[in-house]
């Protein structure tokens, strides 16, 4: 244990440093986020913090396994995928790629890290191959957008990534997923934090979509690791991200009953709704932070009893959390 928080501490350490220098670059290269309509924050704000965090995040996770004797393996080649996205995703942050791009680099990291995973989806225990394959492949897009989508506020996708590392480290460590994920895990969190420190409300840098993309796929390769046994793992790993999949997926089933584009911007998210209603990004990343304190609880306990119990108290926990920011936005201004 003590190896771990190492790990988490040197992540945390080296995200916070390297955030720090990308911030003076982004500030000196005018590379900002500007206030528009469709945003949350009302002054300039650096964009590409993320490039830090995924380099805290590898050079910690590599070097670990490096320090323990032990093969990068599947994770290595991961953690490569997700570099290659970094750099096309801050490419899109300097120069707004078209969708075309975006989305052909997804896909290709995507059956990347399928093949990293031994060519085996997160329903390997109950599907045929490629349907497996198939479905697995969808959702992991899915994730990687909706990782996208949800980094509209101050701290929410950092302190997402920290809560859903935590509870697959703690996954790893009761033996519901697999211990080579444990260092993995660690690293991510580390680096989540570090970078908390500089986007906590009122951030003083964003992740950008080089930190949002690319975090959305390394999670979702461990999340896609831990389901791969099935029944207890599958269910823990489909309860941990469900607050960002419930808000996202039923943010833009609204939008799509409306006729709008899926990919036009809005701020039509149950967490945005709740910063328009009067809450402060803090306190709106708060609510999320105690939802996701239940979903790992119930991820730890109640799915190795009960994994149907467990994704129903899960989506309880998630569809709670949607209604109540819904509920403080219920002031905010209607969309159009």
């Amino acid at each position: 244990m003590t190896a771990i928080l190492i790990i988490v501490g040197l992540g945390a350490a080296l995200s916070c440093l390297a955030t720090r220098a990308v911030l003076s670059l982004l500030r000196r290269a005018a590379v900002l986020d500007h206030p528009n309509d469709r945003s949350s924050h009302v002054i300039p704000t650096p964009r590409g913090g993320g490039i830090a965090v995924i380099a805290a995040i590898v050079a910690t996770a590599l070097g670990a396994a490096m320090a323990r004797g032990e093969p990068a393996g599947g994770m290595g080649v991961a953690m490569a995928l997700a570099i290659g996205l970094a750099v096309v995703s801050f490419i899109d942050d300097l120069r707004n790629l078209s969708a075309g791009i975006r989305l052909t680099a997804h896909g290709v990291a995507v059956v990347g890290g399928l093949w990293a995973l031994g060519g085996h989806g997160a329903f390997a225990a109950y599907l045929p191959q490629p349907l497996d394959l198939t479905l697995t492949a969808l959702a992991w897009l899915w994730f990687i957008n909706l990782y996208n989508f949800m980094d509209g506020i101050d701290g929410i996708v950092g302190s997402e990534t920290a809560a859903i590392a935590l509870g697959i480290g703690g996954l790893a460590v009761l033996g519901l997923a697999p211990a080579s994920l444990l260092g993995p895990s660690a690293a991510i969190l580390g680096a989540a934090l570090g970078f908390l420190i500089w986007n906590w409300h009122r951030a003083r840098i964003f992740l950008g979509d080089s930190g949002s993309i690319p975090l959305g796929f390394l999670v979702g390769y461990l999340l896609i690791d831990t389901a791969q046994p099935g029944g207890p793992a599958l269910a823990a790993a489909l309860v941990l991200p469900l607050v960002f999949v419930v808000d996202a997926s039923v943010t833009l089933i609204r939008r799509l009953a409306r006729g709008k584009k899926p990919t036009e911007a809005h701020r039509e998210h149950a967490y945005q709704r709740a910063v328009q209603g009067g809450w402060p990004h803090d306190r709106v990343c708060g609510a999320v932070l105690a939802a996701n304190a239940l979903l790992i609880a119930i991820a730890w306990g109640l799915a190795a009893v009960n994994p149907w119990a467990a994704l129903a108290a899960g989506l309880a926990v998630a569809a709670l959390a949607y209604l109540l920011l819904m509920r403080v936005g219920r002031h905010a201004p209607r969309p159009a």
